[in-house]
């Protein structure tokens, strides 16, 4: 199975390429001795790091933080919360070549790219809304007001909507691909003065989104 651009209910997925030729809406491309992504800030959430595609050429995103966010109130947390809640959201992310130890459910380091894709979900969608909001407070109640990081992952959405018959062809093989880069980070800084379960990595979370279908 190749793809392009698939647009199922709550998720699409696009190959970069495409994205960038044939840009969705409240997306603007521009070229300037390399590739500047323009987004529509009041309807998209984009966490995407600037990167060199594969043929070379630099891609930057204007209104990304990149996957990292940090903030360090609560009305910055407030605002990021309100937005994931609110808008499509759009990551990066690798489908990589499969090995026999890539079974398990993190993806090891340092597999061969196949194809990249820009992921969106629709924060606004109700199920959506209710796992990111349930994720948050999860998080919040376990941290008791330290500082904390969580990674929000789209992993098993990614394998749920490819099924078993999803395949891209490496070397002329048709290879079932292991998905990488598939979670935005939020770090959240307390004043606390005195912060070890953070500072000895105690504090570090992990929620996913699901998949749901048409």
């Amino acid at each position: 199975m190749t793809i392009t651009d698939v647009s199922l209910g709550t998720m699409d997925v696009i190959e970069v390429e495409e994205f960038l030729r044939n840009p969705p809406p409240g997306f603007t491309v521009s070229e300037a001795g390399y590739r500047f992504v323009k987004s529509d800030p009041e309807n998209c959430c984009v966490f995407i790091d600037d990167f060199e595609l594969s043929r070379g050429g630099k891609v930057v995103f204007q209104n990304s933080p990149g996957k990292k966010i940090t903030v360090r109130n609560l009305g910055d947390y407030t605002r990021f919360r309100k937005s994931l809640t609110s808008k499509k959201i759009y990551i990066l992310v690798s489908a990589c070549e499969s090995k026999p130890s890539s079974t398990d459910k993190k993806a090891p380091k340092n597999l061969k790219v196949l194809q990249r894709y820009v992921v969106s979900i629709d924060g606004r969608n109700p199920l959506i809304k209710w796992e990111m909001e349930r994720g948050l407070d999860r998080t919040i109640s376990s941290v008791a007001g330290e500082s904390y990081r969580v990674d929000i992952d789209l992993c098993d959405a990614l394998r749920d909507w490819a099924g078993e018959s999803f395949c891209l062809l490496d070397d002329r093989e048709k290879v079932t691909p292991v998905w990488k880069d598939t979670c935005f980070t939020l770090k959240y800084y307390s004043d606390a003065l005195f912060d070890f379960p953070h500072w000895l990595g105690f504090s570090k979370r992990h929620f996913k989104i699901s998949y749901h279908g048409r």
